[in-house]
């Protein structure tokens, strides 16, 4: 049996771990994922479809990355390009995430 003590700190370690803060990318651009998505390699964000990048990463609110057929419609995003324009990495915004880009616009 664990002591009282022990038991309390891996708990709030635990508790701690999973509140993790992302950088989002500077060079990150905004846009709603539209309703309207296409088979692999295209995504659909603004109205404008765009081909994902070889690679390419797609991060969920708790920064798991997810398949490009999980991404839910209407979603609040930021997406990066590589050199070629495609899509390299897109992050599904949190609420506090959005609150803070809210702010700073």
């Amino acid at each position: 049996m664990l002591p009282a003590g022990l038991m309390v700190a891996a708990l709030l370690v635990g508790s701690t771990a999973h509140a993790q803060l992302r950088t989002l990318p500077a060079n990150a651009i905004r846009a709603i994922v539209d309703q309207q998505q296409y088979p692999l390699p295209y995504v659909s964000l603004n109205n404008t479809v765009f081909k994902l990048a070889p690679g390419a990463v797609i991060y969920d609110r708790n920064n798991r990355t997810i398949v490009q057929g999980a991404l839910p419609p209407g979603a609040d995003v930021v997406y990066t390009t590589d050199m070629n324009g495609d899509v390299a990495r897109i992050f599904i915004l949190t609420h506090f995430e959005r609150a803070q880009l809210n702010q700073q616009q």
